[in-house]
């Protein structure tokens, strides 16, 4: 019974994988992603109130929690009741909640769009474009601000958007997967060092950083090896990762960020403005030449080929315990 379960989910997880990588994110459909954000919302008009730190702390940790139990227990009702009715519509459920946690085609969609207008020399397009994918200003970024803040968005989120869930998913199933992808969302919607959220917003950051903490690290390594299938430079990016892995606020983002930056030898960071205030970043990697529009294409192949060791790893590990299993 543990054999054919491992079976299923292996062959879930690869069908998941495959979707993602050809459709993306369906915006026209019913999106679980979303739908968590909506409960996010409404969660926050509810729970928060300017009272004092304390306050606000236990309320953002009742959200955190309540979110974090309704999607356990949705994600597990609905796969529950659908491998009771038939075990193969139940792997197909699966496959469709890893197509839904992962990120990769859109990820690459998105920055592609940066990509087409910095190499049309539209920067205005290229600035919208961008605008769409990060939290930052844009409106006053020059053509190698708007490439750098793509490749930054590209490295860090093959870790949070691409392999972290890619993990949970094949060591938790489905449901981890979903859990996780919720952690990450209540961090992206919550998680600012700003007035409104330095309290309210902590334990989402928190919990994000501890969620993150192994596969960043994990992701960063995989990243290493793919750069020399991509023909890019393993060697720098080994160094730099050994060097600016620790070199951001947060203990998780740098992990990718200085192994992208090695292998295109190029620098990220610095300052960067959100919400008209600037904010000083340590540089990561080395200011050997400009950051050019091609190196968001680079950062992707760099994604897909992270994706595709990591897929390549797992589907090991799954071979294996499927062998010894009964």
């Amino acid at each position: 019974m543990i054999r054919e379960y491992l079976i299923l989910h292996t062959a879930a997880l690869l069908l998941g994988i495959l979707l993602d990588t050809l459709i993306g994110d369906p915006h026209s459909m019913p999106h679980p992603i979303r739908a968590l954000g909506s409960l996010i919302n409404t969660s926050e008009k509810i729970l928060y109130r300017m009272t004092s730190p304390g306050r606000q702390i236990m309320a953002g940790a009742i959200l955190w929690t309540e979110v974090i139990v309704i999607t356990s227990v949705v994600c597990f009702l609905i796969l529950a009741v659908i491998y009771h009715i038939n075990k193969y519509a139940g792997a197909v459920a699966e496959s469709v909640m890893v197509f839904y946690i992962l990120a990769a085609r859109s990820l690459k969609d998105e920055s592609m769009k940066v990509y087409s207008a910095l190499s049309s020399e539209d920067l205005i397009s290229a600035r919208a474009s961008l605008s769409m994918i990060v939290g930052r200003d844009t409106a006053n970024l020059d053509e190698a601000s708007v490439a750098r803040a793509a490749v930054e968005t590209v490295a860090e989120n093959t870790s949070d958007g691409v392999v972290a869930p890619l993990l949970y998913a094949a060591i938790f199933g489905p449901v981890g997967g979903m859990i996780y992808k919720a952690v990450n969302t209540m961090d992206s919607m919550l998680g600012y060092r700003n007035e409104r959220y330095l309290y309210f917003g902590r334990v989402a950051a928190r919990a994000d950083d501890v969620f993150n903490y192994i596969p960043s690290r994990l992701c960063a390594l995989l990243m290493i090896a793919a750069s020399t299938f991509c023909r890019l430079s393993g060697k720098d990016a080994l160094r730099t990762w050994r060097r600016d892995r620790c070199a951001h606020k947060s203990p998780n983002s740098a992990q990718t960020e200085s192994v992208c930056a090695g292998a295109l030898g190029i620098r990220l960071g610095g300052a960067s403005t959100y919400g008209g205030i600037t904010v000083e970043k340590p540089y990561i990697g080395d200011d050997t030449r400009p950051v050019e529009a091609n190196d968001i294409k680079q950062s992707i192949r760099l994604m897909f080929a992270t994706e595709a060791l990591c897929t390549a790893v797992v589907l090991l590990i799954l071979t294996i315990l499927i062998l010894i299993s009964r």
